[in-house]
């Protein structure tokens, strides 16, 4: 059975300095976070990974990343764009803001026909993730179940500022609802959050969370399309620089509307992500413990590519 990984790799990352924060090196022959989460998952069965980038990030990511890859799995690619709107709507002016995740696996509805996974560029998930995710979509059965893999709130947390959680209430190991909070800070060991800039609420820190790594069908590029349309007609009326089309919230309304269920996968796995520059010493340090412990080879491509060159 083909499944296919897509990996969102658009993201300006102006919280990261301006510079392009998807391919700074982590491991020791100057591997990316992605060429760890595209490891786990050719090692998980994964065999077809669609990169969502920006062009003006093209050439560079070919070079550091796509080329690469292509010797490995089959590699696709396709654009994010602030200007790819259905017919009849335009950008606000003024509005430089890329429309969210959303919009960017929406971009995917014509090159991807298969069961897929979607992650961040920029997140480094485990292999434990990749497992359970990829277990998922070879056995489900039902279109209309996605799967989410969740996380502790405290092992996805910034030691160097706010991040971005979907809040998850889950039952019976299904996903009931899900809420994109924008600003989560940690303070010693408790998490708060803030809509406002002003009034903060706590959160439970040991809150199940998603980070952006969801099973799917490809039913859902129909649901990502209607619900771009009405996010356009709405959000964007209210706030036409900044509001954002995010997949939890996509999620989400189908969860209300009982047109869908999500299997909520639980990771013990500790999460890392660069939000900061300052996270960069801490996802190299995490990666280099990876490798003393055996999970990563030092040289990471090189037990697959021999597995490649013994089935040619």
């Amino acid at each position: 059975m083909n499944t296919t990984l897509v990996i969102m790799a658009a993201g300006i990352g102006s919280r990261f300095g301006g510079g392009i924060k998807q391919l700074e090196k982590m491991g020791p022959n100057g591997e990316i976070i992605m060429d760890y989460s595209i490891y786990d998952a050719r090692k998980a069965g994964f065999n077809k990974v669609v990169f969502i980038i920006r062009k003006d990030i093209e050439a560079d990511f070919k070079e550091i990343v796509g080329d690469r890859i292509a010797s490995i799995m089959d590699v696709e690619y396709v654009y994010q764009d602030i200007n790819s709107l259905p017919a009849g709507y335009s950008v606000p002016q003024g509005r430089t803001k890329p429309w969210g995740t959303g919009q960017a696996v929406l971009m995917c509805k014509d090159v991807v026909k298969e069961p897929f996974a979607v992650i961040n560029a920029d997140d480094f998930y485990g292999q434990e993730a990749f497992r359970k995710i990829y277990e998922f979509l070879i056995n489900n059965k039902d279109e209309n179940t996605y799967g989410m893999i969740g996380y502790k709130l405290s092992n996805t947390l910034s030691e160097n500022g706010h991040v971005a959680r979907g809040v998850c209430k889950v039952k019976s190991g299904y996903l009931e609802e899900v809420v994109e909070r924008t600003k989560i800070i940690k303070k010693g060991e408790a998490a708060f959050y803030t809509e406002d800039d002003e009034n903060w609420a706590e959160l439970d820190y040991n809150s199940t969370v998603s980070m952006n790594m969801w099973a799917f069908n490809t039913n859902i590029f129909e649901e990502l399309e209607v619900g771009f349309k009405k996010f356009l007609d709405t959000e964007v009326k209210l706030n036409p620089k900044k509001s954002e089309y995010f997949i939890p919230s996509v999620v989400s309304n189908l969860l209300s509307e009982n047109r869908i269920s999500v299997k909520v996968m639980e990771s013990g796995d500790k999460w890392y992500g660069v939000t900061y520059k300052e996270d960069k010493y801490i996802v190299r340090c995490a990666i280099e413990n990876l490798i003393k412990e055996g999970v990563y080879h030092k040289n990471l491509w090189e037990e697959i590519r021999a597995k490649c060159v013994t089935n040619v």
